[in-house]
């Protein structure tokens, strides 16, 4: 089975092109962090940068409704791609193909704070996984 899922904030405005049969793609990136506390009781942050590539109506939708900081669910599969640049040098990138998209909620700043001031509730500590 090849299912990714991701929660994250977008870290720019989507980007729409066209295919040469005039498909829509979308691809923006997503930041996802996780917070733990070491064995030593102090607080870790660790935050990953997934790129996402809608095709079709989700591009459009992606177009059209998102921008840099809004909070997403993304459901999909992982791809890897692999070509060839100027100096025929093979370069390789992994991504999110999304399926599902769901929009969770107001833009956040740069600190990862909404607008309004409101911080989300923290997560338990004691969360097993």
């Amino acid at each position: 089975m090849n299912k990714a899922m991701v929660i994250g904030n977008l870290g720019n405005d989507p980007e729409i092109r066209y295919t040469q049969s005039q498909i829509p793609v979308a691809t923006f990136s997503v930041a996802s962090t996780e917070r733990w506390k070491d064995a030593e009781g102090n607080k870790q942050e660790r935050t990953e940068w997934h790129r996402v590539v809608a095709w079709r109506r989700l591009a459009e939708v992606c177009g059209e409704h998102l921008h840099k900081g809004d909070k997403v669910f993304i459901e999909g599969k992982m791809q890897t791609r692999k070509w060839e640049d100027q100096n025929g040098v093979f370069r390789y990138t992994t991504e999110i193909v999304a399926r599902e998209l769901e929009m969770l909620g107001g833009r956040q700043d740069s600190a990862g704070t909404p607008p309004n001031g409101e911080t989300e509730p923290p997560m338990p500590e004691d969360v097993p996984f």
